[in-house]
């Protein structure tokens, strides 16, 4: 029996901040395949429907939504409950949140185990140690970190994972009203 696919939604993070993940990720589980360094919108889930019904309804959330931008706090880690380390979304999260509720819907419902926390994964571990660790380390480096902590999302991505921890791109979808052309 096969697993049916999982899908998310992310926003994609570019440099500088970008590069910070990438790195720190190599440094801390080097043999481990990562999604680019993104913000979830939707944490993995399966389909009430199918991928067209799920793209219709991003597509339509997504032209009522300006992009904004929201700035990145301090590193923690989800220990106990999975050895997951990450940065929080410090300001602006609410704005994450409301779109996230707005997306949870339909096609797109699905109930998660834990509640929804704008954040940007570093990298999760295979234990808890080995998290703790990975919070040590990452923390030093995201307060030596000089580059800007502030991203703006203005596009958010349709994911779906092909593999365990391979996920593709499936579309994009451009946040506000597209200008008009006369």
């Amino acid at each position: 029996m096969t697993r049916a696919s999982r899908y998310g939604l992310v926003a994609y993070v570019k440099d500088p901040v970008r590069g910070f993940i990438q790195n720190i990720r190599q440094e801390l589980h080097p043999n481990l395949p990562h999604l680019a360094a993104h913000l979830s919108l939707l944490p993995p889930r399966c389909l009430n429907g199918d991928e067209a019904s799920a793209q219709a309804l991003i597509e339509e959330a997504c032209v009522h939504i300006e992009p904004f931008e929201v700035s990145l706090g301090e590193v923690e880690t989800f220990i106990p409950v999975t050895p997951t380390v990450f940065i929080r979304v410090a300001h602006a999260a609410f704005l994450m949140t409301e779109l996230h509720s707005r997306l949870n819907a339909s096609v797109l419902a699905f109930e998660e185990p834990w509640p929804y926390l704008p954040h940007l994964t570093i990298v999760k571990m295979n234990a808890e140690e080995e998290a703790q660790e990975a919070y040590r380390i990452a923390s030093r480096r995201w307060s030596d970190f000089e580059g800007s902590r502030s991203i703006r999302v203005a596009q958010l991505t349709f994911v779906r994972e092909e593999a365990s921890n391979q996920w593709v791109d499936l579309a994009e979808f451009p946040l506000g009203r597209p200008l008009l052309k006369h």
